[in-house]
């Protein structure tokens, strides 16, 4: 029996796959994705465990549910792209009585649909090698997390190497060069097989950009100046709501705001602005928070005359900006309060200090006579350095 773990769009098909070979393999296929059974459930019997899941997180939080029904004896394969770290964790994870094998695939939802992938097998593929090439060509690389550090290793040359000729793009459009003919001239260099897969871009997600993103955060070890560039243009690109498209929306984003360096962001999770002004901009790795105040989804003032419970939904309204960018507030590096009373600076400093807890940032709090809505007591804005 075979439990398959798996979500997103490449797991559906990959499971297809297994589903469709249960009668040369001899496995009978379970699957199982969230809001479903109990994954320790889903897995009990099982002799082979296959996890297709988003990052290394995913991974840990599903197989640590899954242990108390893992059988002695069974198999996990983790087909995730996790890195060969997290490999290592997940080995101190599973008991000694658990094997595990790591197999990344190189391909995208065609491929996982076709069985063309190529599975980068880490470990002993012995009791798993048949079942492996449902999904493709198996190569077996090396002792356990080989397969997980060869797929990063491709990944950091593919995905800077796509937005590299993004920016090619972009700068041939600036210089009023002719897209297709530039694209037909790589077509002739090393770059050819990206230089076309980016002339369209394509209107299915078949690698989305925000798991190329996820990718390169992994593959971007200390001294790799190209991926880490290449993250930071994909996380400009995430933040402006580009996350679930294909990798190749990168072309349209750099091309379409040539010399662009600021990114609006408008998080849904805090009431939307009036239009006329984004509640942050994101300039490369800082972020300009605008000045929140308490007023909820319908405009309506929140906490009326209680410096405490404004306090609160503003600095609430913060967190949800600043966690929108993977920050914390302890990123802040600048922090501007508004008093229209500085009076109640002594309830605002409480409700402050229950949420800046670290090393203090740099502050300026001023007194004004009003703020643009009748009734609101405070306002704030920060400045945060993003990692």
């Amino acid at each position: 029996m075979i439990a398959f773990l798996g979500q997103g769009r490449m797991g559906v098909p990959m499971a297809q796959r297994l589903i469709e070979a249960e009668h040369t393999t001899g496995h009978k296929v379970t699957t199982w994705r969230r809001g479903g059974v109990p994954v320790a459930e889903a897995v009990d019997g099982a002799e082979l465990v296959i996890t297709v899941l988003s990052d290394p997180a995913a991974v840990r939080e599903v197989l640590t549910a899954a242990l108390p029904g893992l059988r002695p004896g069974a198999t996990v394969v983790e087909m995730s792209t996790i890195g060969p770290e997290a490999v290592r964790e997940l080995r101190a994870l599973l008991p000694a009585s658990i094997g595990l094998v790591d197999a990344p695939v190189l391909g995208s939802v065609g491929p996982a649909a076709e069985g063309t992938l190529t599975v980068l097998a880490g470990g002993d593929v012995s009791g798993c090698r048949d079942v492996l090439s449902v999904f493709g060509t198996v190569r077996e690389v090396g002792p356990l997390g080989a397969g997980a550090a060869l797929k990063l290793a491709v990944m950091s040359a593919l995905v800077p190497a796509q937005v590299l000729l993004a920016e090619t793009f972009a700068y041939g459009q600036e210089h009023g060069v002719d897209r297709d003919a530039l694209i037909d001239v790589l077509s002739g260099t090393p770059l050819g097989g990206l230089a076309e897969r980016l002339r369209t871009p394509s209107a299915e997600t078949r690698y989305s950009l925000s798991l190329a993103a996820k990718d390169l955060g992994l593959a971007a070890w200390d001294g790799a100046s190209l991926a880490t560039a290449a993250r930071k243009r994909l996380q400009q690109a995430e933040a402006a709501g580009l996350g679930g498209r294909d990798l190749t929306a990168i072309t349209g984003h750099v091309s379409g705001a040539p010399g662009r360096r600021t990114v609006p962001v408008n998080p849904a999770t805090v009431p939307a602005t009036n239009g006329f002004y984004s509640h942050a901009v994101r300039v490369g790795d800082m972020l300009y928070v605008s000045g929140q105040a308490a007023f909820d989804e319908q405009g309506n003032l929140v906490g009326e005359g209680s410096m405490t419970e404004q306090a609160e939904h503003v600095f609430q309204c913060l967190s949800r900006v600043l966690a929108d960018q993977g920050a914390t507030f302890e990123d802040i590096a600048f922090i501007r309060t508004y008093l229209t009373d500085m009076d109640q600076r002594f309830e605002y400093g409480q409700v402050r200090r229950k949420y800046l807890t670290g090393t203090p940032p740099a502050s300026t709090t001023v007194q004004v006579s009003k703020l643009f809505m009748p009734g609101l007591l405070l306002e704030v804005d920060v400045i945060a350095a993003l990692r």
